[in-house]
């Protein structure tokens, strides 16, 4: 574990205060006009310290980003702009019940649906009747 430090703490701070599952690139300009100092590099060296160590979840794609909520829980994330969201999905057991009966050890899970945001579909729309 870390010892304490005011950036680490605002760092953890922005994501768990976001409902937009950031980025490093999100969290560096939210927190660069108070914290002047702050390096883009000292972001992603304590996001990925913290996704490591359990305190956040770092969920993948072409730019990771970083959630706060750690029980597991369903994402959909959008296929052209990279925004994601939580689904409030109920837990069903039945999918550890599939794994452990493969004979697999489940250590946890994610679902991520992909698909297009509403933003971008819209704009996809347009851009079809603009041809």
């Amino acid at each position: 574990m870390q010892r304490f430090s005011q950036q680490r703490e605002r760092i953890y701070e922005a994501v768990r205060t976001s409902m937009e599952h950031p980025t490093a690139q999100m969290v560096y300009d939210a927190l660069r006009p108070e914290m002047p100092r702050l390096s883009l590099g000292t972001v992603y060296r304590n996001l990925h310290q913290m996704a490591q160590e359990g305190r956040l979840r770092e969920l993948e794609g072409s730019v990771a980003r970083f959630d706060a909520v750690l029980p597991p829980h369903a994402h959909i994330r959008c296929v052209r702009c990279g925004q994601v969201a939580d689904l409030a999905l109920p837990y069903d057991p039945a999918l550890d019940r599939e794994a452990v009966g493969g004979g697999w050890a489940v250590t946890g899970y994610e679902l991520v649906f992909n698909g297009v945001c509403p933003t971008c579909g819209a704009e996809q729309l347009s851009e079809n009747q603009r041809v």
